[in-house]
C-alpha cells in the first residue's frame, strides 16, 4: 500500500508540473513569438520627424482587445529612463525549472525504465542520468563558444553548424539511451540553451543599459544587438522543442532504426515554417520555406510508415518446393498468457509494476474484453514499434511477438 500511495503521488507531482511546464511556456513562447513579431514589423519614423528627434528606430499602430496601441522601439535607449520597465525573465526561468521538475520526476526517478534500453547501450540508471545531465551543459557551452566565435558573426552559417551540432547529439543519444530519453534529452538541452541566452546574456545585457542610464552614461549598443541575436535564436529553436515536447506520444519517430535522422527531418521543418512567418511579418512572402517544411514531414511520414508483418512460418518443414507455411494463429488462450504476463503489470487497474498507480495512458488489458479492444494498439507497440513493454522491462521475447503478430494478422479472435 505504501509503495501505491508513494506512485499515486509522483502521478500528482507529474501532474501539476507538467501543467506548470505548460503553462509557463506558452507564456514565454508567446512572448517571444510577438516580439519577433513587433520587431520585424515596426516601421521606421519618417525622417526629420520629431520620432527620429526622440531617437526612435521603428514603431506601429495595432488594435486588440478593443484598444489601440502604439508600441515604439529605440535605436538605443531613450533619453530618460521611465519609473517602470517591464522585464520578460520570469516566464523562460519558471519554464525551464519545471522543464528540469519534470526530467527528475518521469526519467531521472525511475532511469532503468524511462531511460536505459539494454538493446542501445548496457548502461546503469546513473549512468544514463550522468549521460543526460551531461548533454544539458554540454550544449550550453558548445553553443556559447559558437557565438563567441568569428562564426557569431555570420547567421546563416552559424545556424547550420549548431543545426549539425544538434543532430550529431541526437545520434549520440539515440546511440546511448532509449528513443523517449534521447529525444527529450535533445529538447531539454535546446531548451537550456534558450533559458541561457535569457540568464547569460539577454537579462545581463539590459542591466547594463539600465544602469548606463542610471549613472548618466550612454548605453554601448553593442548589449541590444546581442540581446536581439539571442531572442532570434531562441525565436527559431521553438517548434523543434515543442515537436519535442509531444514527441513522446508518437512511438513511431524515436523507435525508429534511424530515429535521429527522423528527429533531425522534423526540427528543419519546424524552422523552415518559422522562417517563413519571421520574412512574412518583414513583409516578405516566400512560399518555398513552408512548402519545403511539409515537404519534408510528409517524406519523414512516408519513409517512417509501418511494413507488413510478414507470417510467421510454421515449425513444421514446408512440402519439397513449395513456399513455406504461414502459422496458424495461436489459441487466445495463449495470447491472454503473453499479455497477463508481460503487459498485465502496468496495464490494468491495479498496477502491480513498481512505479505505476494508474495504468498508462489509461489502457487496461486485465481481461479478454479490454485484450480485443485494443488488439491494434497492442500488435502496433508490440509488434510493429517494439516499444512496449517500456525498456522491455518484462522481457517479452521475439516469440511471444511472433505470436501476438500472428493473432492479429488472423482477426484478433
Amino acid at each position: 500500500m505504501e509503495a501505491l500511495l508513494v506512485s499515486y503521488g509522483i502521478d500528482w507531482a507529474n501532474l501539476l508540473v507538467r501543467w506548470l511546464h505548460l503553462i509557463t511556456g506558452i507564456a514565454w513562447i508567446g512572448a517571444s513569438f510577438y516580439f519577433v513579431w513587433l520587431d520585424n514589423s515596426i516601421r521606421p519614423p519618417k525622417p526629420g520627424s520629431d520620432l527620429e528627434k526622440k531617437g526612435v528606430s521603428g514603431e506601429l499602430w495595432a488594435v486588440h482587445g478593443g484598444g489601440f496601441y502604439n508600441p515604439q522601439k529605440y535605436l538605443v535607449a531613450p533619453a530618460e529612463l521611465p519609473q517602470e520597465l517591464h522585464w520578460f525573465k520570469w516566464e523562460a526561468y519558471a519554464t525551464w525549472i519545471t522543464g528540469v521538475a519534470m526530467l527528475f520526476i518521469v526519467y531521472y526517478f525511475n532511469a532503468s525504465a524511462m531511460m536505459v534500453d539494454k538493446s542501445v547501450a548496457n548502461l546503469s540508471g546513473i549512468e544514463a542520468v550522468g549521460v543526460g545531465i551531461g548533454t544539458l551543459v554540454l550544449g550550453w557551452i558548445v553553443y556559447a563558444l559558437l557565438c563567441r566565435s568569428p562564426l557569431g558573426k555570420r547567421e546563416g552559417l552559424l545556424g547550420l553548424v549548431m543545426f549539425v551540432f544538434i543532430v550529431a547529439v541526437a545520434y549520440l543519444l539515440t546511440h546511448l539511451l532509449s528513443g523517449r530519453a534521447a529525444y527529450i534529452h535533445v529538447g531539454a538541452m535546446i531548451g537550456t540553451i534558450m533559458v541561457g541566452n535569457v540568464l547569460m546574456v539577454i537579462i545581463p545585457g539590459q542591466r547594463k543599459l539600465v544602469e548606463a542610464m542610471q549613472q548618466g552614461r550612454s548605453p554601448d549598443p553593442i548589449h541590444g544587438r546581442r540581446g536581439k541575436q539571442r531572442s532570434v535564436h531562441n525565436n527559431y529553436f521553438t517548434l523543434p522543442i515543442l515537436f519535442i515536447m509531444i514527441s513522446n506520444h508518437y512511438a513511431m519517430t524515436y523507435t525508429h532504426a534511424h530515429s535521429w535522422l527522423v528527429l533531425a527531418a522534423i526540427m528543419a521543418a519546424g524552422v523552415l515554417i518559422r522562417h517563413f512567418f519571421n520574412l512574412r511579418h518583414k513583409g516578405r512572402v516566400s512560399i518555398g520555406y513552408p512548402v519545403a517544411g511539409v515537404a519534408l514531414l510528409l517524406a519523414v511520414a512516408v519513409a517512417i510508415a509501418p511494413r507488413p508483418v510478414a507470417p510467421v512460418a510454421t515449425s513444421a518443414p514446408a512440402a519439397a518446393g513449395s513456399a513455406p507455411v504461414a502459422a496458424a494463429a495461436p489459441d487466445f488462450t495463449r495470447i491472454q498468457a503473453i499479455i497477463t504476463q508481460r503487459c498485465a503489470s502496468c496495464h490494468s487497474d491495479k498496477p502491480t509494476q513498481a512505479g505505476f498507480a494508474t495504468a498508462p495512458a489509461g489502457m487496461m488489458l486485465q481481461t479478454p474484453e479490454l485484450i480485443h479492444q485494443h488488439a491494434a494498439k497492442i500488435f502496433q507497440r508490440a509488434v510493429q514499434t517494439k516499444d512496449m513493454p517500456l525498456a522491455n522491462m518484462t522481457q517479452m521475447t521475439d516469440e511471444e511477438r511472433a505470436d501476438v503478430a500472428a493473432w492479429f494478422q488472423a482477426g484478433a479472435k
